[in-house]
């Protein structure tokens, strides 16, 4: 009999941990799962989950616009932020009790409030402390707000889905993919929406055209991009507004201010420090292949750890770790292809490296694109275009990357990613015959390179 109360004391319930619980549980190890504020995690509570039911909400203005052309006569009552919210609030109570039953059936201890490392294998909880063989960090992460006079009044991605009123105007902080799906979400449901980005374009890392093309776009539907802009400051006005201090000197009044400026580790209070876990600089946890840390019996998965901040991800590290420490499959996440969506509007899908990237990495790059003006926008009247693009090592004729903007791309691209996956050539797409009429067939049908790059050098 172990001498431990737990072999596994998982620290943090979201989708990684609450995976790697389950798992380890149904094998048979004594499992604790330690959660002090969001059953499910950041995806289901303030993240993943409610970010699409509220896209779907910003999307109806477009779909009522767009039926006239089709014979519709839709008489349009308004919009109700309370109801959205507070349906919205009732589908993320259900599924926090999904979560819930889901420890529970799989045998693991669920333990409510705020874990503490305060031996390698020791954890307090609720001041109890309680010994673990292994303990598995699977905090996530935390959204950054700078240091700046009046960063009290803002809000981050934790508080925005739950505003008491509508912000009839609001103004939007960062250039990630966060606040680029905000700016689509609140200009959708009518508000007067501005975005700010310090650099030059959004989505950074992203493939340049994507980005550019996402920019164009957004402006067509209305959303104010301002770039190489930031704030300096806020103020709260007597009538309970806003005013915003740029960086050009200007001014801004505003009912509402979100800053999505990036996410840091969520790591402080943890403990860490005090039991030697190595960390980098931004907090996050360093581990080996097999998400182990410095210290031998702990280890971190997800969001925490920094290497790529997506729920499937860390859903795939939670099953390597269990494998790894119970199981007989010694399997490996492949950071490589992972395919990614952004819920701006219009979408964008993408799988393998940007352009940029793919001309770094291959001496010969052919790349195909198509952009166009989707068939429903032939009566809906909508100006909203097109774009897709494949990205071929013309040595061996493999896709190594596909790109897309427009409705409905990150379904596409999911379907992309195996292809991509399963090494997929040129031929093998050309080969394969469209779903018409469809925009996926796209991607089948383009023949002709738009550009060539011979020895990493433009060629046409």
């Amino acid at each position: 009999m172990s001498s431990f109360d737990f072999d596994l004391f998982v620290i943090g319930a979201g989708s990684g941990g609450v995976r790697a619980a389950r798992m380890a549980a149904a094998k048979g190890v004594r499992v604790a799962v330690a959660e002090d504020r969001y059953m499910g995690g950041t995806c289901v509570n303030v993240g993943c989950v409610p970010k699409k039911l509220y896209v779907y909400a910003s999307q109806y203005a477009e779909h009522f616009e767009e039926s006239a052309g089709f014979g519709w006569n839709a008489e349009v009552q308004g919009f109700d932020w309370g109801r959205l919210r507070d349906n919205k609030k009732a589908e993320i109570s259900r599924l926090n009790g999904i979560y819930n039953n889901l420890l529970d059936n799989s045998g693991a201890e669920v333990i409510n409030g705020r874990a503490t490392v305060v031996g390698p294998q020791q954890v307090e909880v609720n001041g109890k402390t309680y010994s673990a063989e292994r303990i598995l960090v699977a905090t996530g992460g935390w959204p950054s707000v700078p240091s700046i006079d009046g960063a009290e009044y803002a809000v981050t991605s934790n508080e925005i889905f739950d505003l008491e009123q509508f912000p009839e105007r609001i103004l939007i902080v960062g250039g990630g993919y966060i606040a680029v799906e905000f700016a689509g979400i609140f200009n959708g449901l009518g508000a007067q929406t501005t975005q700010l980005y310090r650099g030059d374009l959004f989505l950074r890392g992203f493939d340049n055209q994507v980005r550019g093309f996402v920019a164009e776009e957004m402006r067509k539907k209305g959303v104010d991009l301002r770039f190489n802009l930031n704030v300096e400051s806020i103020q709260k006005l007597d009538d309970g507004s806003l005013r915003a201090f740029l960086t050009d000197g200007s001014t801004m009044d505003t009912d509402a201010v979100l800053y999505a400026t990036g996410r840091k580790p969520n790591v402080n209070g943890l403990g860490l420090a005090s039991v030697g876990v190595s960390q980098a600089k931004d907090g996050s946890i360093e581990v080996d292949q097999n998400f182990r840390s410095s210290v031998e019996s702990i280890y971190a998965i997800g969001d925490v750890i920094n290497r790529v901040q997506l729920t499937p991800v860390a859903l795939a590290e939670g099953m390597q770790l269990v494998e790894h420490l119970y199981g007989e499959q010694q399997r490996q996440v492949s950071y490589e292809l992972i395919p990614t969506a952004v819920f701006s509007q219009p979408n964008i899908g993408t799988v393998g490296p940007s352009e940029e990237q793919a001309v770094e990495q291959y001496p010969n790059l052919d790349v195909y694109q198509s952009e166009f003006r989707a068939m429903k926008h032939t009566l809906s009247g909508l100006q909203e275009r097109t774009l897709m693009k494949l990205l071929v090592d013309a040595d061996t004729d493999r896709v190594i990357g596909a790109h897309m903007v427009g409705p409905d791309a990150g379904e596409i691209t999911q379907g992309l990613g195996i292809a991509l996956k399963a090494g997929a050539t040129k031929a093998l797409f050309d080969s394969t015959i469209g779903i018409h009429p469809t925009a996926a067939e796209e991607f089948v049908t383009m023949r002709e390179a738009a550009r060539r790059y011979r020895g990493g050098q433009r060629q046409s």
